[in-house]
């Protein structure tokens, strides 16, 4: 019969918690971090690292009386994690270890998927190949893809034009072949995770990302918001405030596309509209139109999370730059006191990803810590062994 976790248990899953979450640690820290005593938390360190979750990285070079305390370190063995950025263009997949550094990182073109086993099986081989150099065992995947997320397996939204799949279909599939726990998001909040892990300092903020398609992520006390009202993901559908434009019409790179080409630009690819020649009426209507949309944008944001700084990330960040002063300008005069505005600089398929990372390592610490409460259980429940 299993029997409940004890008071023993709890401790040794504290002392992990605080490991997983800030190692390299000294004993000496998780001591003052936990409120144990220090016999308490050396037997919690020894049980742990029998288990293979804590290992010795070094000694604290402090000086001082008496011994020395020791490094308390996550094993490479422990597990690792595995965030994806499955983009139109480009996907990347960043495999981390539990404290979110990195061991190995993919960076490949995306093709043009039509059915979602062939996508997942796709995404299945890269996430291997670049699990191949992690040791332990895979724990958690999480896939930022560019359309809105519901509940960390449906897509839903401008999807089709995203080349991703509407429904839960993608998630469940993808858990079908590699048999770990799977969880999809936005592109825009995987791009806002990677800033707040970055940056403590980032309290109420808001991250437009502006690629194939447009996408919105928002956070409150350095935490994410989350959310099914159009102000939560869904703002691309808002008017521009450029005749029957709406927000994704003019800010995502789809959209630019075709309202440029019907403004008479000959353009191939939504890049020739800051790497080629920069004069011509039409070009200066077209950025006049990306300019009032990213105002119309900022607006309806300052309104509802009312944010310190408003970020914009992905393909179209070299024209959010150029069209910056003038949309500072113009906020100046209808938001006192305007936001920050800031562009991220981001690496092309790797940000994402690893954004994606951060969004993985707090289930997976998480199912680790419940594994070692539930221990003792599953242990009582064995049968005894016959004499």
């Amino acid at each position: 019969m299993a029997s409940n976790p004890t008071s023993r248990d709890y401790t040794k899953a504290s002392v992990l918690e605080v490991v997983l979450s800030r190692a390299p640690v000294t004993r000496n820290e998780v001591i003052e971090l936990t409120g144990l005593s220090k016999a308490t938390v050396s037997r919690a360190v020894e049980e742990l690292r029998a288990d293979g979750f804590v290992a010795d990285g070094g000694v604290d070079a402090v000086s001082g009386r008496g011994r020395r305390s020791t490094y308390l370190d996550v094993p490479g063995t422990a597990g690792h994690v595995a965030g994806v950025s499955f983009g139109v263009l480009t996907t990347g997949v960043l495999v981390a270890d539990l404290r979110g550094r990195e061991v190995h990182h993919v960076v490949v073109p995306t093709p043009n998927h039509d059915e979602v086993g062939a996508a997942a099986e796709w995404l299945a081989g890269l996430i291997g190949e670049a699990a191949a150099a992690a040791q332990g065992p895979l724990r958690q995947i999480v896939v930022a893809v560019p359309g809105r997320v519901r509940d960390g397996a449906e897509i839903f939204g401008p999807a089709r034009s995203a080349k991703v799949f509407t429904g839960s279909g993608l998630q469940r599939a993808i858990v079908d072949m590699v048999e770990v726990p799977v969880f999809l998001d936005s592109d825009a909040n995987a791009s806002l995770l990677g800033i707040l892990a970055e940056d403590a300092s980032v309290g109420n903020a808001a991250l437009f990302n502006v690629s194939s398609v447009l996408n919105f992520a928002g956070c409150t006390g350095h935490e994410l918001v989350r959310g099914r009202t159009p102000a939560f993901g869904g703002i691309g559908v808002l008017c521009a405030g450029v005749g029957e434009e709406t927000l994704d019409g003019l800010m995502s790179a789809r959209g630019l596309l075709k309202f440029a080409r019907g403004r008479g630009l000959d353009l191939k690819r939504v890049e020739e509209l800051w790497r080629g020649r920069r004069d011509g009426e039409a070009r200066a209507a077209v950025l006049d139109a990306f300019t009032t949309a990213i105002v119309t944008a900022i607006s309806a944001v300052a309104v509802t999370l009312d944010p310190e700084t408003v970020y914009f990330a992905g393909r179209l960040s070299p024209l959010v730059e150029e069209v910056l002063p003038e949309v500072r300008s113009r906020l100046d005069r209808i938001l006192p006191p305007a936001p920050e505005i800031k562009v991220v600089t981001q690496v092309v398929g790797l940000s994402t990803a690893r954004g994606a990372v951060f969004a993985c390592l707090t289930p997976a610490r998480d199912r680790l810590r419940d594994a070692v409460i539930e221990a003792r259980g599953r242990r009582a429940a064995r049968p005894a062994p016959a004499f």
